[in-house]
């Protein structure tokens, strides 16, 4: 959970998640949502920094790729900020839809920024 502000634990502005999963091969995939009152605050680039902090930290989540819709400015420019590279274009299955989005790859480990 994104928790914008210490002294209100119980506000949630949204998530961030980390997670493994079968693509061909196994991969880690990183994802995140923030709740429109929310957004344009910076709080997303913040947690998504955080998170992948703590890939490199635990040293056990290898590459880490992030697949938001290519229409998606905001995330994508998320992706570009902390040091993702682009590694192309792929239609992704999410919630019964296709969706077709930009892939990108980031080694925590040498090239978050």
């Amino acid at each position: 959970m994104i928790i914008p502000d210490e002294a209100a634990p119980a506000v949630a502005a949204g998530s961030v998640v980390l997670w493994s999963h079968e693509d061909g091969e196994l991969i880690s995939e990183i994802g995140w949502m923030v709740l429109p009152e929310f957004q344009g605050r910076g709080i997303a680039k913040m947690a998504v920094r955080a998170l992948l902090q703590l890939a490199c930290d635990a040293d056990r989540w290898g590459l880490v790729h992030a697949f938001p819709a290519t229409t998606n400015g905001r995330s994508n420019g998320i992706c570009r900020s902390v040091g993702f590279r682009l590694a192309g274009q792929k239609d992704v299955t999410f919630a019964g839809r296709v969706i077709h989005t930009n892939h990108w790859v980031i080694n925590p480990r040498t090239n978050l920024t």
